[in-house]
C-alpha cells in the first residue's frame, strides 16, 4: 500500500512543469522530472505549419479528418523533439513499431507517445525511459462501460456526480489508463480497463509506470504514463 508520504514524494516528483514555448504560440510545453517532456496543443493551432512530406507519405490512405489528427500530431511532436534534442531531431524519421507504437530509428534511446481526438493533440518524449500519452474528449460513458473499467468504489464516485461532471471524470481516468498501455507497447491487448484508477486523483502508479494527469493544463482529459527512472 503507498503511504501518505510516499504520495507525496511520487506527486514532488511527477509535478508537471511548464517550459518555455518559444516561437510556437498556443503549445502547451510541460516538463515532467528530467527525463519526460510533453507539448500539448490545438489541431487549429497547428494548421498552418508544413508537414513533413515522410509525414504526409504515411498519412495518404487517410480521408481529410483523421489525416489532418494524424499530421498535426506528428508535428507537435517534431516540435518538442526540435526544441528538446535539436532541428535534426526534429527533422528524423518516424516509423511504427508492429504494436503502431511510434518510435525514432535514428534515435533509438528515446520514446515517443502521440495522441489525437476531435480537434486536441499531444505528444510525448521519453529519454531513456517508456513513455504514453493519450488525449479523451469527453463523450457519454454508459454503465457497461463503467463497470468494465472502474472499481466499485471508483463507480460510486462518479454516480455521485452530475451527468457531463462524471463523463468528464471518466475521461481523465480512460486516458491515464490508456497512456500506461501505450508505455509499456501493449495498446487494448495491456486490457487498460483493468488498471486501477482513483477518482480525481492527479499522479499515481501501476507497474513500473508513474502516470500523471495534466489537470489544469488542457482544456481536455490529457494524462502521461512514463517509466520510474524519471525523477
Amino acid at each position: 500500500m503507498v503511504t501518505a508520504r510516499q504520495r507525496a514524494v511520487l506527486a514532488s516528483w511527477a509535478r508537471p512543469r511548464r517550459a518555455s514555448t518559444g516561437r510556437y504560440g498556443g503549445v502547451v510545453r510541460l516538463w515532467l522530472g528530467t527525463r519526460v517532456r510533453v507539448a500539448v496543443a490545438e489541431q487549429r493551432v497547428l494548421a498552418h505549419l508544413p508537414p513533413s512530406p515522410s509525414d504526409l507519405a504515411g498519412v495518404a490512405d487517410l480521408s481529410a479528418g483523421p489525416r489532418a489528427e494524424r499530421l498535426a500530431a506528428r508535428t507537435l511532436l517534431r516540435m518538442l523533439l526540435a526544441a528538446e534534442l535539436g532541428r535534426k531531431a526534429g527533422a528524423a524519421p518516424i516509423a511504427a513499431q508492429d504494436s503502431g507504437q511510434p518510435h525514432l530509428p535514428e534515435w533509438p534511446e528515446v520514446t515517443v507517445s502521440l495522441s489525437h481526438d476531435a480537434g486536441m493533440v499531444a505528444a510525448a518524449l521519453g529519454r531513456g525511459v517508456p513513455v504514453g500519452v493519450d488525449v479523451q474528449v469527453p463523450v457519454p460513458a454508459p454503465p457497461a462501460l463503467l463497470r468494465r473499467c472502474c472499481a466499485p468504489a471508483v463507480r460510486a464516485a462518479l454516480d455521485r456526480l452530475p451527468e457531463p461532471a462524471r463523463d468528464r471524470e471518466f475521461a481523465w481516468i480512460w486516458t491515464v489508463q490508456e497512456a500506461c498501455v501505450k508505455a509499456i507497447g501493449a495498446g487494448l491487448t495491456g486490457r487498460p480497463w483493468a488498471i486501477p484508477v482513483p477518482a480525481g486523483r492527479r499522479t499515481g502508479r501501476w507497474a513500473d509506470l508513474r502516470w500523471v494527469s495534466l489537470r489544469g493544463y488542457s482544456r481536455v482529459p490529457i494524462s502521461v504514463a512514463h517509466g520510474v527512472g524519471t525523477r
